[in-house]
């Protein structure tokens, strides 16, 4: 957990929503100069916050609407810094709750430098990972459709379909097993879905790789130089790491990805931590199923994993790998360097 804990003449805090926010502005002394809820847009904004400009720092919970307001402060250069909101859930909880306490919270936590601090995505690769995320929802929605087709089968009681789904070929005459019409049409309709999300991701795979080769060609290149990481998983690697300087080190990206059992201790005694969704979910993703897809590659990574499992199990052997994988990936980005299958397991 990373704190903002720059000093500044002003601290404003906001509550921000969809269509209104409310705007908190305590000086250092505490005192506070403006408390006021407001349309969320600029126009409402800069006259609000005009004159206390100098030396104002802008500080909001991370939520789906945050993007214009970090993108506003940016070009009018004042300072912003967004909050985690797990992290701040757990730090200004109280028993009531509003709008106007809120903001007045976020503003006194800034000021007394208890501010958790998220990652405020840069504006120019920020709607390509946004579209990225979209892809890999149509992904899932897309495996939704051929399980689902899968399941009416065995419903029905009807023979094994003796083809992979997967290939457009081998999907002719699937629906006409079924003899009620509704059925069929039911299947047919998870059918017509799959094909149109197969043309939508093969635009998208395609436009989305042009985008990494200008964004950043040699970190793009060197992700899938490590075995298992192929065009997609290095699409997710590089717009979600985006930078690996922002990371201290090994330990903080790894924890980054999930890959790290949350643990807590007090006086002396141990137990499982409840933070184990604190991270990029797309980030533990990409790792797990880059060490799946390097078993089958590397005999040198089997032979690893097969000693972990004697040990730990199967799928805690597996997260040891992806944790590894990452350690490497960070490595990989910061010292510019491919990847060194001789180093890897050592």
């Amino acid at each position: 957990m990373r704190f903002y804990q720059q000093q500044h003449e002003f601290y404003c805090g906001v509550d921000l929503h969809a269509r209104s926010m409310h705007v908190c502005i305590v000086d250092h002394a505490g005192q506070t100069k403006v408390h006021k809820n407001i349309d969320a847009t600029p126009d409402r904004f800069l006259p609000l916050i005009r004159p206390y400009r100098e030396g104002l720092v802008v500080a909001a919970e991370c939520m789906f609407a945050w993007y214009w307001l970090a993108d506003l402060c940016a070009v009018e250069g004042i300072p912003f810094v967004l909050g985690h909101a797990l992290y701040m859930k757990a730090i200004h909880g109280g028993k009531a709750k509003n709008d106007r306490i809120d903001s007045q919270k976020i503003a006194l936590l800034v000021k007394g430098g208890m501010l958790p601090v998220a990652y405020a995505y840069p504006k120019a690769m920020r709607a390509t990972r946004d579209l990225l995320r979209r892809r890999n929802k149509l992904v899932h929605t897309r495996a939704e459709a051929l399980a689902h087709i899968q399941n009416t089968v065995s419903q029905y009681n009807l023979p094994p379909l003796a083809k992979k789904l997967t290939f457009a070929a081998n999907r002719e005459g699937v629906a006409e097993r079924f003899t009620d019409t509704s059925v069929r049409r039911m299947v047919a309709s998870d059918l017509a879905l799959i094909g149109h999300i197969d043309e939508q991701l093969k635009g998208l795979e395609l436009y989305l790789v042009r985008h990494a080769k200008v964004d950043d060609p040699q970190a793009y290149h060197l992700l899938q130089t490590i075995p298992g990481v192929g065009k997609v998983l290095a699409l997710i690697l590089l717009y979600e790491m985006h930078d690996a300087g922002r990371f201290n080190d090994q330990r903080h990206f790894v924890s980054y990805c999930r890959l790290v059992r949350p643990c807590h201790e007090s006086a002396g005694k141990k137990s499982a931590g409840k933070g184990h969704k604190i991270g990029n979910a797309h980030l533990r993703w990409a790792f797990g199923e880059a060490a799946c897809l390097m078993l089958r590659e590397v005999p040198a990574a089997q032979t690893y994993v097969a000693r972990l499992e004697k040990q730990h199990g199967k799928a805690k052997a597996i997260s040891i790998l992806a944790a590894r994988i990452a350690r490497t990936a960070w490595l990989m980005l910061k010292r510019k360097e491919a990847f060194d299958a001789t180093q890897f397991l050592n």
